[in-house]
């Protein structure tokens, strides 16, 4: 019988939770600290907006979405819901969402870590810019990553 394991999920202490606040503040009043937007999302059980700040990355084919810390709630309403909008001040971009397979990760974990590893890092664990493929792929299950299209 398969034993289930658990997701991967790093739940947010008390600095976190503040500090995310404050980024989202930010950028719907139109400053993006290093390429952040506020995501929103409807929740998949009460279909109300959920909002929190992320950092879309731009990559080849993308931009991108990645969980540094897992397969958090908003992970969970954007697989869900399919798409979701991204703000910065007043711009507001509709998307949808379509969810990478493990072995399409490593180069775009790679790509956010070195642009944004001093902030998110921590939930990488070992894993850094400078890891190797496999070493890439062996976390990839733990970080879900999307790639967002642009309705309007």
């Amino acid at each position: 019988m398969p034993q289930h394991t658990p997701a991967h999920y790093i739940k947010p202490n008390r600095f976190d939770t503040i500090l995310n606040n404050t980024v989202g503040w930010l950028a719907r009043r139109g400053i993006s600290l290093m390429g952040t937007a506020e995501l929103s999302v409807r929740g998949r059980s009460t279909g109300e907006w959920r909002r929190i700040p992320v950092n879309p990355l731009p990559y080849e084919g993308g931009p991108f979405l990645i969980s540094a810390r897992g397969h958090s709630q908003w992970v969970r309403n954007l697989r869900a819901a399919g798409g979701g909008r991204l703000q910065v001040g007043r711009r507001t971009q509709q998307f949808t969402a379509v969810e990478l397979p493990d072995e399409e990760k490593p180069a775009l974990l790679r790509s956010y870590l070195a642009r944004w590893g001093w902030e998110v890092g921590r939930f990488f664990g070992d894993i850094t810019a400078d890891s190797t493929d496999e070493e890439l792929l062996a976390a990839a299950h733990k970080h879900p990553v999307f790639r967002i299209t642009v309705t309007r």
